[in-house]
């Protein structure tokens, strides 16, 4: 069973994944894209921001 920090670690990779495929979905004015992948941004910030992650130096988007 994954620990607290192997979480946190997964999350946080997922998070500056996710930001990368919005990065290129915007580039793209794939929309409808962007909108799903927004979902799932804001879903791991807060689970980042409850974990205690500083998100100023890996959030791109800033929202």
């Amino acid at each position: 069973m994954p620990n607290g920090l192997e979480i946190t670690k997964t999350a946080i990779d997922d998070f500056k994944k996710i930001q990368k495929y919005m990065m290129l979905a915007k580039k793209e004015n794939a929309s409808e894209t962007f909108a799903e992948l927004k979902e799932e941004y804001l879903s791991l910030k807060a689970i980042l921001t409850v974990a205690g992650v500083n998100l100023a130096d890996i959030d791109k988007f800033k929202e």
